[in-house]
C-alpha cells in the first residue's frame, strides 16, 4: 500500500475541452477524494475573440485570446476543483485544413515523440492510476484532438507506469438525442448535405460497444458552471443554451471506451477506478 492518491489524468487539447467530455467525472471524483490532474495541450489561441471575431477576421489577436483562455481555464478548474492544471501550451492549430495547421509551432506540426516526452515527465511525477484522452479520430477529427491522441499514447510507452486508460466518446443514441435537440433549439437549421450526415452519424460508438459509463448527474451543474466559465466561446458552446436542467439530462452520463487495464474489473464498468478501490 502506498500514501499517494488516486489520481485521474486527463489529456485534452483546448480551454474548454476539460469540461465539455470529462467536467463530471473530474467534479464527481475530485470530491470523492481523488486528485485530478487535468493537461491542457494548446494555449486556445484560434478561439474567438471578444465580440466573436474570428481567426483571420480583422481584430483577432491569438496571443490576447490565449490569455483569456488561460484565465477562463483556471475559472473552470476552480468550479470542478481540479488538483493541478498543467499547460503544455502549443498554438492551437485551429480546425482540420485551417491555415493554422501549418503554422510552426502548432501543435499539429509538433513531432509527436517532443509532446509525448513532455508528456511522459508529467505521468512520471504524477503517477496517474488512470488516464483519459481522445480516440484516434479525436472524437470528431480535430487536429489537435488527434494529436492530443497521439502524444499521450505515445507517452504511455515511454513510461513504466500501467494505469487504467480510456478515450472519451458518446453513445450513438445520445447523438441522435442530441440532433434532436439541437433541432428544437433551431427550428431553422437546414437538413446537413449527405456527406456531412454521413460523417455526423460516424461520431461516437453503438451503445453496446461502450465500456464505462459514469453517472455524474449530481455534478452536471458543476460542469454547467465550468463551461460557463468559458464566457468568451459562449457562442460555440451550444449546451449553454439549454439550460441547468436539460443539460443535466442530456451530460450528466459521461461515457468511455477503455482501452487498457490491468486490474481485470468487469465490464461493462460505471466506475474509472473500478478495481482500483
Amino acid at each position: 500500500m502506498t500514501d499517494r492518491p488516486l489520481t485521474l489524468m486527463a489529456v485534452h487539447a483546448h480551454p474548454d475541452d476539460e469540461a465539455t467530455g470529462t467536467g463530471g467525472v473530474l467534479a464527481r471524483y475530485a470530491a470523492e477524494g481523488i486528485r485530478t490532474v487535468l493537461v491542457t495541450c494548446t494555449d486556445g489561441g484560434c478561439g474567438d475573440g471578444p465580440g466573436g471575431v474570428k481567426p483571420g477576421d480583422p481584430g483577432h489577436d491569438s496571443a490576447a485570446v490565449a490569455l483569456m483562455r488561460r484565465q477562463e481555464l483556471e475559472a473552470s478548474c476552480d468550479v470542478l476543483k481540479i488538483s493541478d492544471l498543467e499547460m503544455l501550451d502549443y498554438a492551437d492549430s485551429g480546425m482540420m485544413g485551417w491555415p493554422s495547421n501549418d503554422a510552426p509551432g502548432s501543435f499539429w506540426q509538433t513531432p509527436v515523440q517532443e509532446g509525448a516526452a513532455r508528456l511522459a515527465e508529467l505521468m512520471r511525477h504524477y503517477q496517474p492510476d488512470v488516464v483519459v484522452t481522445y480516440d484516434e479520430n479525436g472524437f470528431y477529427g480535430h487536429p489537435d484532438h488527434i494529436q492530443a491522441h497521439r502524444i499521450t499514447m505515445a507517452a504511455l510507452e515511454m513510461t513504466a507506469l500501467a494505469p487504467k486508460v480510456y478515450w472519451t466518446t458518446m453513445p450513438r443514441s445520445m447523438m441522435q438525442r442530441f440532433g434532436e435537440i439541437m433541432r428544437e433549439f433551431h427550428e431553422d437549421m437546414p437538413e446537413p448535405d449527405p456527406a456531412e450526415a454521413a460523417a455526423m452519424a460516424e461520431i461516437g460508438l453503438p451503445d453496446d460497444q461502450i465500456t464505462t459509463w459514469v453517472d455524474a448527474t449530481a455534478f452536471s451543474d458543476q460542469k454547467f458552471d465550468a463551461l460557463a466559465a468559458h464566457a468568451s466561446q459562449g457562442e460555440n458552446i451550444f449546451f449553454l443554451k439549454m439550460g441547468k436542467k436539460r443539460f443535466g439530462e442530456l451530460m450528466g452520463m459521461e461515457t468511455f471506451v477503455r482501452v487498457r487495464d490491468t486490474t481485470g474489473a468487469a465490464i461493462p464498468e460505471n466506475d474509472l477506478f473500478a478495481g482500483l478501490r
